[in-house]
């Protein structure tokens, strides 16, 4: 009986490298690096010519899937470490202006709906925010950190015990980069 074989491969472009260490793969370019570790799954992978191939062999159903899977992820972080990913959000509000921005590692948002505590969102490592006007603009080379950061910040400002078709306040992501 013959082997089947499911693979796949992502070019490396020129001005990116890519390392693999086991199933620990590294990207850099000139917008930072990015790491990740796919331990977890039982797929080859190889550095070839150029371009990261990654296998099974006789694979079950998720492990086939998860060849494109971790090719998509690859590809992700070569994108990132070259364009770079931003999100925007925008800042809305009817009843209280509310003043927002970065300090540190932490997003503050002070007068939420009238509110005397500020509320507070986390930046994950390797993110940048910063505000224009009503915008607030989130930019990193690792995706996963960028969404996060941006899910953070919406989160931050999710409205309870109010009616929501009226208290509609808050920051919302409008545009993905």
């Amino acid at each position: 009986m013959a082997a089947k074989i499911v693979e796949n491969s992502v070019e490396v472009p020129d001005g990116v490298s890519l390392n693999l260490e086991g199933r620990k793969v590294t990207v850099a370019g000139e917008n930072g690096e990015v790491v990740r570790d796919f331990s977890h799954t039982l797929l080859e992978m190889s550095l070839e010519d150029g371009a990261l191939k990654i296998w099974a062999v006789n694979p079950r159903k998720r492990e086939a899937s998860l060849v494109n899977t971790i090719s998509s992820h690859v590809q992700n972080m070569i994108k990132g470490v070259t364009q770079g990913f931003t999100y925007k959000l925008k800042i809305i509000f009817v009843h209280f202006p509310m003043t927002v921005g970065a300090q540190g590692q932490k997003f503050v948002i002070q007068n939420f709906i009238g509110e005397r505590q500020p509320r507070y969102a986390d930046i994950l490592s390797g993110v940048s925010v910063r505000t224009e006007g009503e915008d607030v603009i989130v930019e990193g080379a690792d995706i996963e950190k960028v969404a996060q950061t941006a899910a953070n910040i919406q989160q931050a400002t999710k409205i309870r015990k109010k009616d929501l078709r009226k208290f509609m306040d808050g920051i919302y992501v409008y545009s993905k980069e």
